[in-house]
């Protein structure tokens, strides 16, 4: 055999159970013996051929299993690892964060139990003395058990007797060494990460049951480029949110970890941290350069329709299009108002999307930005949540990121297109005419179709959460004494109200303007082969329906006369057909349920792509049968 393991390196790993680095370790040569995947990670035994300890390999090395570099019964030199305790169970094994490929599959597992020349008793290096004087005697047929083993001794105590004056493992015991956040568990006592801090969210206060409180949570990012959530209450939060800044590394010990709650976890990782007032957070000076900066996973424009409503994050980087002014939002929850302001953004892909910045945001970076507006400057975003506001729209939450010109790769590619042709390119709004997402990618007019029977005799739909359907359907009638539209503002499209003396008062803007522009606000009938139903659409769908702006309606209407083009414009509206892409949730009124269908995209009826979309269906129904 021109490969074989290293000899005891069980027991080197167990008297080293936090190695100070790679350097100081010994060569440690194992097989793995019962390789098996358990979720994202990869599980084995390493097997010295006389001991035995379980091991996990850490998610990156799950690549040198998928490769074939790492197979069963082969053997791996293990370069850094961390020793884990499971006190319940009073089990131990390790967590191998590097490693190499030393020999591919051997044909079978190596045992290296040792016989005695006297007699053939199976013996372990520790016994070998006391037994050989009792086989000289004439003993035989002695049997030991594995637990006299260390009965007396510790795996340290054994480690040192066999290989002499190698590192001391009490001074490697005593060693404070800093964890990668892969290998921290709930069930490990005393551990130390080095992270930098790179998101931090604003103070929050709650109430319940049990009173009141505030909480913050932050994001750190070790060097290996994991991160993990850790939140602090009460007086944890008010010790440390001061102490946290962004970008800065930390020292950080005495917290505990929880399975972390997916529902509400945006980052990749089963556990989450909390840091209590007696956990010491100790700033690291002159080591930011260790730990690697905010790392953005952008998407592009034209694909953010598969993550509209999702709980997943994303990021995003494009030239700034406009700014509003700051705009003040009443909160339903407490009647709070927040600051708000929109940026509208565009890339490559020749589209733009609004993007919503609250708080602070809107107040700081929002305003750096208006006032260079007019260079039209880069920005790359960190975590937005993805609405389906006007079709796709992006939010920024209280843990996001903006960088303004940022130094990267991205931003100077993106800079290098904007100002050879970009500028002078048309663009168009991610959400015009583009139908609503799912996970499994974006849906257009052909997907999810169902008719409007389906829709009205199912008054569950979407009491979860927002359902999406495409129907196609008649505009069969418009309601000539309907309230069609509303006043808003020029600015931000909100309601106004007519000020004092003149002009038009604009509460989020905070400002009052002499003129206001209408937006619609339409209620119309839809009939299809099945059935009826009201829906409502809002003004960049209820232009295509009508064929005109509010404010060409409104003239229209203002006409007097037998002639009346109000009248015969809405006649014009109806009964034709369109696609449509719409939402179905469930609303109260006068303490009665009802369905409230919203149109959220309009599309005129291709008949080629009609014709065999029910081709495709008449083909899908014949070999259902």
């Amino acid at each position: 055999m021109g490969q074989s393991v290293t000899p005891d390196a069980i027991l080197a790993i167990i008297a080293n159970p936090s190695p100070d680095s790679s350097s100081a370790l010994p060569d440690i040569v194992v097989q793995v013996v019962d390789l098996k995947q358990t979720g994202t990670k990869y599980m084995f035994t390493a097997s010295d051929g006389k001991m035995k300890l379980k091991s996990i390999l850490q998610s990156c090395l799950s690549s040198e299993v998928i490769s074939g570099n790492i197979q069963n019964l082969g053997l791996i030199r293990i370069l850094d690892y961390t020793l884990n305790d499971i006190p319940t169970k009073n089990e131990k094994y390790i967590i191998v964060t590097k490693c190499e490929a030393v020999s591919p599959p051997l044909d079978m597992e190596i045992k290296m139990e040792m016989k005695s020349e006297e007699s053939g008793i199976l013996l372990k290096p520790k016994q070998e003395m006391e037994v050989k004087s009792e086989a000289n005697s004439g003993g035989t047929g002695i049997v030991l058990k594995p637990k006299q083993e260390v009965a007396t001794k510790s795996a340290a105590q054994i480690f040192h007797e066999q290989n002499g004056n190698m590192a001391p493992s009490a001074r490697m015991a005593m060693t404070r060494r800093v964890h990668p956040l892969v290998s921290l568990n709930p069930y490990q006592g005393n551990w130390t990460i080095k992270v930098r801090v790179t998101g931090k969210a604003t103070m929050r206060t709650y109430k319940n049951a049990r009173g009141e409180g505030c909480v913050f949570n932050v994001e750190l990012t070790d060097e290996d480029g994991t991160q993990i959530q850790a939140t602090m209450f009460n007086e944890a939060a008010k010790k440390f949110f001061d102490r946290f800044q962004m970008g800065k590394v930390y020292y950080i010990s005495k917290g505990t970890l929880k399975v972390a709650n997916k529902q509400f976890m945006t980052l990749q990782n089963d556990y989450e941290m909390t840091l209590t007032e007696n956990s010491e957070v100790e700033e690291a000076s002159n080591e930011a350069t260790f730990i690697p900066e905010t790392k953005f996973n952008f998407i592009p424009i034209d694909q953010l329709g598969p993550y509209v409503n999702q709980k997943d994050l994303v990021d995003v980087v494009g030239v700034v299009q406009s700014v509003s002014p700051t705009m003040s939002i009443r909160r339903k929850i407490n009647n709070d108002t927040i600051p708000k302001r929109d940026i509208t953004i565009a890339d490559e892909t020749k589209k733009t999307v609004v993007v919503s910045l609250w708080n602070d945001l809107a107040i700081t970076v929002g305003q750096e930005l208006l006032d260079i507006a007019d260079k039209s400057p880069v920005v790359a975003i960190k975590s937005l949540r993805v609405g389906d506001f006007q079709g796709v729209s992006l939010s920024a939450l209280s843990k996001s990121i903006v960088v303004i010109n940022p130094d990267i790769p991205e931003s100077k590619k993106l800079r290098s297109w904007y100002d050879s042709e970009g500028k002078e390119t048309s663009m168009a709004s991610i959400g015009s005419g583009m139908s609503l997402s799912t996970k499994s990618g974006t849906r257009s007019m052909y997907s999810d179709r169902v008719s409007l029977s389906h829709i009205t005799s199912n008054p569950s739909l979407g009491e979860d959460k927002p359902v999406f359907f495409s129907i196609r359907a008649y505009v069969s009638l418009i309601k000539p004494d309907q309230t069609m539209w509303y006043k808003a503002c020029k600015t931000c499209s909100k309601k106004v109200t007519e000020a004092i003396g003149s002009g038009y008062w604009c509460e989020g803007c905070q400002k009052n303007d002499e003129e206001c522009c209408l937006r619609y606000i339409l209620a119309s009938k839809l009939s299809d082969s099945s059935g009826e139903a009201w829906v409502s659409a809002f003004n960049e769908q209820a232009e295509k329906i009508i064929g005109c702006s509010a404010d060409e309606l409104d003239k229209m209407k203002s006409q007097e006369g037998e002639g009346n083009h109000f009248q015969l414009k809405l006649k014009e509206a109806t009964w034709v057909s369109h696609l449509f892409r719409v939402s179905v949730t469930p609303q109260e009124y006068n303490n009665e349920k009802r369905q409230r269908i919203t149109i959220r995209a309009v599309a005129p009826v291709d008949f080629a792509a009609e014709s065999k979309f029910m081709l495709e269906q008449i083909s899908k129904m014949k070999l259902s049968q």
